[in-house]
């Protein structure tokens, strides 16, 4: 079943859903309450759940990267260590240095294959499992949702900036650091921006949380914000964030993508908008490539 099957009723619930405001149960009840068309709203709910092994584009085992996972310390963390995906290039580094940042359910398989893309154009690319601490990510989005909304989420934003700071001093890194992220992960991109200051040489949030208005003027790095044309939630923050961004004399660069939804760069789920995510991943190795290289 592809996008423009499903009904923008089951795309509102199933928005509720993946933000931990209601349930599956709940989201599967009420979808399957409707029919449009002549067609089950419980079957495109059913469609909308992510299919991860269809969605990998780069392997595991692809000979232009090496991907291991690492443990590093994180002081004032949920627990005071952490453990992430790191993907770097074959071949000798130092490379510019990457930070991905999962979603609000856990280091799943579509996170780890965007730090592989990212490694394959030639970054070092970290992807930190804020679950770790709490066993990490369940192998299931439910779980690691109700997980991930467990956790103190100060205790979980200082395992991200402690994530950023691991992964702009190693070893393969050549000191500069990016940060991109999706729907959590983007907003907390802003959040390490404004925390990070000038550690930070560049962030490319996608669909995130603004960062407080009153924060902003703390921010360095240069920014490429990426959103959905429909996603009223975070759209709504926009006209203040772009306000403090000119107020403040940060560089920033703005794209909306035409018929796209919130998630559309996850091709995991019909969400998906293969166009829109391709370009805004070009746009965002480009803008990586120009501030870090």
């Amino acid at each position: 079943m592809n996008q423009q099957e499903i009904d923008q009723r089951i795309y509102d619930l199933y928005d509720e859903y993946c933000h931990g405001f209601i349930d599956r149960r709940e989201f599967f009840r009420r979808a399957g309450a409707l029919t449009i068309a002549g067609v089950s709203g419980l079957a495109m709910a059913q469609a909308l759940l992510p299919r991860y092994a269809e969605a990998q584009t780069i392997s595991f085992t692809d000979k232009r990267i090496k991907a291991v996972y690492v443990d590093y310390p994180s002081p004032g963390g949920t627990s005071g260590n952490m453990r992430g995906y790191l993907v770097q290039p074959a071949g000798e580094g130092p490379f510019p240095a990457v930070l991905v940042i999962h979603e609000n359910r856990g280091l799943n398989p579509y996170i780890e294959d965007v730090a592989r893309r990212a490694a394959v154009e030639g970054f070092l690319a970290l992807a930190p499992d804020g679950l770790s601490p709490v066993g990490g990510y369940p192998g299931n989005d439910d779980d690691g949702r109700t997980l991930q909304r467990s956790l103190d989420q100060t205790k979980l934003k200082q395992d991200m900036v402690n994530s950023a700071r691991y992964l702009k001093s190693h070893a393969a890194s050549n000191g500069k650091l990016g940060a991109t992220g999706f729907c959590w992960g983007g907003g907390t991109t802003n959040f390490l921006a404004v925390t990070l200051g000038a550690d930070l040489q560049a962030a490319a949030p996608f669909y995130g949380a603004a960062a407080k208005s009153e924060d902003v003027a703390r921010i360095r790095a240069p920014l490429l914000i990426h959103m959905a044309e429909d996603d009223p939630r975070i759209n709504a923050m926009w006209p203040d964030f772009e306000a403090a961004l000119k107020a403040s004399g940060t560089h920033y660069q703005a794209h909306v993508y035409p018929g796209t939804k919130h998630g559309f760069h996850n091709n995991s789920t019909p969400r998906y908008n293969e166009a829109a995510a391709d370009l805004a991943w070009k746009r965002t190795i480009a803008f990586f490539k120009q501030h870090l290289a």
